[in-house]
């Protein structure tokens, strides 16, 4: 099965550069023939890189995830662990982005599964002074609000509101 649809686009291109071929020498090809045969190969292209993903889509649930405690930050960092903060709320669409292609992503959840690594999360879906007055004072204008705070970098590293993996890895390798 595996090899049944990488050799089907193999025929499919094949048999597309053979009509175009046929085309150019002055045959009587309708151009709409090409087309479609371009778009199959198109469509099956896209299931077959679908198909072929091998990523854990619900690596997320290993995580363990602590309560948002901002007393706490400072003597995990003094004690060398890197402590990463997930603000976020059930409503804010950005956050769900950031979710669906970064903390949710295998390779990521790989990466906060690490042994000096803290997670704290605040959900702030509804008011809430303790995590409206941390946000304020860490730099945040509300959800989604990410920072890394490890021994080399005690103040915390504020990630993009739009998050990336390479922002995440970064901060994550910059904080230790």
């Amino acid at each position: 099965m595996s090899l049944m649809l990488p050799i089907l686009l193999g025929l499919l291109l094949a048999g597309i550069a053979l009509l175009i071929f046929f085309k150019i020498k002055g045959k009587n090809i309708p151009g709409i023939v090409i087309v479609i045969l371009g778009f199959m190969t198109i469509c099956f292209t896209g299931v077959y890189a679908f198909l072929e993903k091998t990523e854990d889509y619900n690596a997320y649930k290993r995580l363990q995830w602590q309560p948002l405690n901002p007393a706490q930050i400072m003597p995990l960092v003094e004690q060398g662990y890197t402590v990463f903060i997930d603000v976020d709320a059930d409503w804010c669409l950005p956050c769900r982005t950031n979710k669906a292609n970064v903390t949710h992503r295998e390779i990521v959840v790989n990466a906060l599964e690490a042994d000096n690594l803290i997670l704290m999360k605040g959900n702030w879906s509804q008011p809430n002074k303790m995590i409206e007055d941390y946000v304020g004072k860490e730099g945040g204008i509300g959800t989604p609000f990410n920072k890394v705070y490890g021994p080399s970098h005690p103040q915390g590293i504020l990630l993009p509101v739009e998050l990336t993996i390479n922002a995440v890895f970064q901060a994550l390798e910059a904080a230790k």
